[in-house]
Order: structure tokens, then sequence, then C-alpha cells
């Protein structure tokens, strides 16, 4: 585009400041992508997109009012301007409202040190067809596998931009650079299929195309045969690549909007234990080349190290400025937002404390019960923290893996559960949520 981000931001606070807003913020995304699938050796899919997106909060008083387009025309900007003030106007009062104190904005606003963008040139669409031939045919080299569903390969690039009427400006870019694969086993109804997955901020740090699609492929073959397992109270281990689902329950939990609400099974919890005394959960929003990274949030304020779980304990809730005013608490620098909606709290990276035990040994320690390596369909109370979803995996007799399992359905109550786990040492460095794989004891599971 011929302007910047950051004077197209620059241009829609001028355009609310005319149109009568008493503040505003204003949020400008330029991306682009490309995608390829590939099915039987030949070129399935191929996909490219570019565009931008621009967003306008307007404040008059304690009402607000959002509006968006992807059209950056003059016009369009005083337009955009003269609607949302004029919805605003309309808005209901919100006493919680408003943007930061000018003095509590960020001052380094320099994301080069997080190294979000990769420099190397986008990768072409052959280069992209290649790595995803590469992944189908080094699945369909695995004993076992009948064919390949998808393969895939993708390139992403965003930047972003967002602007304050209290003085904050600041923006960075991000890039995404994948490789995916799903592979089946059998035929007719006997087939099942599993898959992986790969992706890095930097081109140079993917790994291999054809090792994803291997074991891709090894991961559908041990399917072959599975069954539903029996019905009882088991131990589950929830495998590294699932076991993240479970933190993710912990995060909505205590989500300030969550909490402002009451409607959170873990709203009268604040400084009581909800994981065992050993495990920390800590915020990271500033390690480099992860993607929930980022120097500032959407209200512009400065990001930090955080716990939000210390030796078990829930030390706060996740919070941006409105969600903090209700609660009466400071923001936590987690607010995030697209162009066509207010701030809302979010969590970016979050690593949890790992144990000294390998996968292997959680499995040998269970004795009996089921590695969850799939997880289908959610049944999940936010106010009791009651759980069920539908699971596969494999089944653990005596310590070993004896045979596959799919059609089964773990339930439990999130509370308990999290209170019970045992954290494996295998978790990957490179996803914003670290998480290892996680025995949990005493879950029912439905089956036969």
């Amino acid at each position: 585009m011929a302007e910047s981000l950051e004077t197209l931001t620059a241009a829609l606070l001028d355009a609310a400041r005319d149109a009568g807003a008493d503040s505003a913020d204003a949020l400008a995304i330029e991306g682009s992508s490309i995608g390829i699938d590939v099915r039987e050796g030949r070129l399935e899919q191929a996909e490219r997109s570019e565009g931008i997106d621009i967003g306008l909060r307007v404040l008059i008083g304690r009402q607000q009012a959002c509006v968006s387009a992807s059209d950056t025309k003059p016009a369009t900007l005083r337009e955009m301007a003269e609607r949302v003030v004029a919805m605003a106007r309309e808005a209901p009062e919100d006493s919680y409202i408003g943007l930061a104190d000018p003095g509590r904005v960020a001052r380094d606003r320099d994301a080069a040190a997080l190294e979000l963008a990769d420099p190397a040139d986008e990768p072409s669409p052959a280069a992209l067809e290649t790595d995803a031939r590469a992944a189908e045919a080094a699945a369909l080299e695995v004993t076992g596998v009948s064919q390949v569903q998808s393969a895939s390969a993708g390139y992403g690039r965003q930047a972003l931009h967002i602007a304050a009427t209290n003085g904050f400006s600041g923006g960075y870019a991000r890039t995404s650079r994948n490789v995916s694969c799903v592979a089946i086993t059998g035929e007719g109804t006997a087939m099942e299929r599993d898959y992986h997955a790969e992706g890095r901020t930097f081109q140079a740090d993917l790994p291999d195309p054809a090792w994803v699609g291997r074991l891709a492929g090894e991961r559908a073959a041990a399917r072959a045969g599975a069954r539903r397992p029996r019905t009882g109270a088991f131990p589950v281990l929830y495998d590294e690549r699932i076991a993240g689902s479970l933190i993710n329950h912990l995060l909505a939990a205590v989500n300030g909007t969550a909490i402002a609400r009451g409607s959170s099974w873990l709203r009268d919890a604040l400084g009581e234990a909800v994981l065992p005394a050993g495990l920390s959960l800590v915020e990271e929003p500033h390690r480099p080349r992860v993607s929930g990274s980022r120097p500032f949030d959407a209200e512009g304020l400065a990001t930090a190290r955080r716990e939000i779980v210390g030796a078990g304990r829930l030390r706060g809730w996740t919070l941006d400025l409105t969600t903090g005013r209700k609660l009466g608490m400071d923001s936590t620098a987690n607010a995030a937002r697209g162009p066509a909606a207010p701030p809302a709290p979010s969590a970016g990276n979050v690593r949890l404390t790992q144990g000294s035990s390998s996968r292997d040994d959680l499995i040998a320690e269970m004795g009996t019960g089921l590695l969850v390596t799939s997880l289908i369909g959610s049944s999940i109370n936010p106010t009791t923290g009651d759980y069920s979803r539908g699971a596969s995996g494999f089944w653990v007799e005596n310590g070993e893996i004896v045979h596959p399992v799919n059609e089964c359905t773990i339930a439990g109550n999130l509370r308990d559960m999290l209170m019970r786990l045992t954290p494996a040492n295998d978790a990957r460095e490179h996803l914003s949520h670290v998480v290892p794989s996680l025995l949990v004891e005493g879950l029912t599971i439905a089956g036969e």
C-alpha cells in the first residue's frame, strides 16, 4: 500500500476527532498468505490472499463503539468515523471503559529483539509444493498407510500498528511457515487417521518436511485395529500434543471477562491451590521467535513476565483495562483485539513446570489406563468445571501400550483433575504454550 500503517492509524484518529469523539484508538493490519495442498502426487489446491483491515474504536464519555473496514480511501475513513461516533452516542454507558493513562503506555515499542518476522524472502509456490510433496511421499512410504488425506505447506506475513489519542503509537510484523500431513490406515469402516504438523516463525527453523510426513504416517499406522476401551475409573495420560488443552481450560477460567461475570469455576480461587505445589504456570511474552510474543498489548501497555500460578497457587487473573477496573485491579497488559471489537483479555505465551520423567516413564507408572492422543468435541461447564470429551489413543496394561482405542469418552471435574497432574519432561520449546504430557489420576472412561 502507498501509505504506512502508522500513517493510516493517525488518519483514523484525526477523522475520529473531527467527527466529535472524546478519545479513540485505531488498529491497522496488513497481511498476506499462501497455502499449497497436494494429494496423490498432484497439486490439489493453491491459495493466496492479501489484504488490509482497519478498525476504529471511539469513546464519548462512558459510551463506546467500534467499526471496521477493508478500504483505506480518505472518504472511507471519514465515513467510518462519522458512523462510529453516531453509534457510540446510542451505546449504553459503561463506567469501566477508557484508554490507558498516558503515563502508563509502553515506552519501549521496538519488537526487533523478539525476532517475530523472518527477514528471508517469501517462499515461492513451487518451494511450498515441494515441501508438501515431500511430506506426502514420506507418509506413503510407511508400512500400513493406505492413503494420505492431505499434505500442506504455507507461509504468512502480517504487520500491525496500533495508535490512540493518549499518545501511544506502535507496531510490529510477524511471519509464519508451516507444513502438515494427515495419513490414513485401513479401508472402509476400519479406517483410522493421524497427523503431524510443524510451524515456525523463521523458515530456517522448520523441520524437514519428509520427517513431518513420516511421523504422520507412523502415527496413523499405529492406530490400525483401534477398538473401544473398557469402562471404568482409570489414570489418563494426555499426550504432549493435546495436553495444552487442559491448561487452556485453566487459562479460560482465570480470564478477567469470566471472573468479572462470575461465570468461572475458579471465581473464588485467588490465592488458593489450583495445581500441585511443585507446579507453576508462567506467562512469558518476550520469548524470541515464538508466535505468542509481543512487546505491548492492544491497549499500548508494556508486557512483562508474570506468574499466573506460582508453586501451585493462583496468583492473579488475566486482565485488560476494563476487566481490571471492574475487579479493582491493574491490567496485566493482556488486552487483545481485532479490527471490529473492543479489547478483551487474552493470555499469550505460557510455560508449565516440566517434570523429571519421560512420557514412557509415566506410561510405565500408570499401570492400566488410557494414553490420549486426540480429543473430539467438548462439553465443559464453565461455571462448575465439569469436563467431558470424546477421545482416542492407546490402551495401557501393566505399564505397556497394548492396542489403539477409539470412540470413548473421558470425564471428570477440572478443579480435581488439575490438582492430580503429574507432568512429563517432553514439552516443545518453540510452541507458544510449553506444556508437557500430563498424567491425570482417576478419570472416568466410558467405552464398551
